[in-house]
């Protein structure tokens, strides 16, 4: 098992190395550049060429992206040109909403989504069943903004229960984090939950249908037992495995959602640094972002352990 997980993580470097130097080489492609920001839509073509040479960003494009590979060997992600301070800290100082968002809308997501995936599977056809997958379809079709508008519409303009906007930080209370979180947290798990149900119900059934759920039901297994204590295990694993997926799903999901709740975080931290042109920090984010994913599918793998002992990691 330690093994298999330092050759996970080894593997990980590579795969770190191509997506930085693919979104390395897409954003300096992109039109636009931090000097011509700089230097504001008057500015002369000489202004444009001395601030490029202060940020380095004169250099061939080859060099540049020796320099930041240079920066991350260190584990240095570089220096923010308009926040003027290191991106490591600017990531740090936004990656708190963001990760309390994604981490509430997937129990959101799951809590929701698993127990309509094995209801509608078990009244299979009936319905239940039909009226679970009629609402998990909606929930697919709906975007994620729309659904954070009619959340905020309805609970926090009409009702009055949560605030329209913002965000509240730990240091000021666990429970005014969470009033400030419900209704984003909700905007992207509801929407994921319709995914995770139709995922668990699948499973549901092609467990159903194996023989040694058929011979327990003959030797008069209650149905309860059969479902929940015998099926909903060994379907756990592809539900775990689109439970992972979508978390991956909800962090790239929180760059809209944060935008449309005024909540700031790593979201709208990117976007911000997209529009003027912020190259270490959009590169930063990127390559965290990316780790993430890389982490979460490591974690998914080992979840496995945990529902089918048959499992081994060598």
């Amino acid at each position: 098992m330690k093994v298999y997980i330092v050759r996970r993580l080894l593997a990980l470097i590579p795969v770190a190395l191509v997506v930085a130097t693919v979104s390395f080489v897409l954003i300096h492609l992109a039109p636009g550049d931090p000097a011509s920001v700089i230097a504001g839509p008057d500015a002369s073509r000489e202004d444009v060429t001395r601030i490029e040479r202060q940020l380095g960003l004169d250099a061939p494009l080859p060099v540049q992206l020796g320099r930041w590979y240079v920066q991350l060997a260190q584990g240095n992600l570089g220096q923010s040109i308009f926040l003027r301070k290191p991106v490591t800290e600017a990531i740090l100082d936004r990656v708190e909403p963001t990760l309390l968002l994604t981490l509430f809308a997937i129990v959101v997501a799951s809590l929701i989504g698993v127990p309509a995936g094995v209801i509608s599977a078990r009244y299979h056809n009936s319905t239940t069943d039909q009226v679970f997958m009629a609402l998990a379809l909606v929930g697919i079709s709906v975007p994620n903004f729309l659904a954070g508008l009619l959340l905020i519409l309805c609970f926090s303009v009409w009702l009055g229960w949560f605030p329209v906007a913002g965000y509240s930080p730990l240091e000021y209370g666990w429970l005014k984090t969470l009033r400030s979180l419900v209704l984003p947290a909700f905007a992207l798990g509801v929407v994921q939950s319709a995914l995770i149900a139709r995922i668990a119900r699948s499973a549901m059934l092609d467990v159903l249908r194996e023989q040694y759920i058929v011979a327990g039901r003959a030797k008069g297994l209650g149905e309860r037992a059969v479902i929940y204590k015998h099926a909903l295990k060994n379907a756990m694993i592809p539900t775990v495995t689109i439970i992972g997926i979508s978390f991956a799903v909800l962090i790239s999901g929180a760059v809209v959602i944060e935008t449309v709740f005024n909540i700031p975080g790593l979201g709208r931290l990117i976007i911000s640094a997209v529009l003027r042109r912020d190259y270490p920090v959009i590169q930063g984010v990127v390559l965290c972002i990316a780790g993430v994913y890389m982490l979460i599918n490591l974690a998914v793998d080992l979840s496995y352990l945990a529902f089918d002992p048959r499992v081994r990691y060598q």
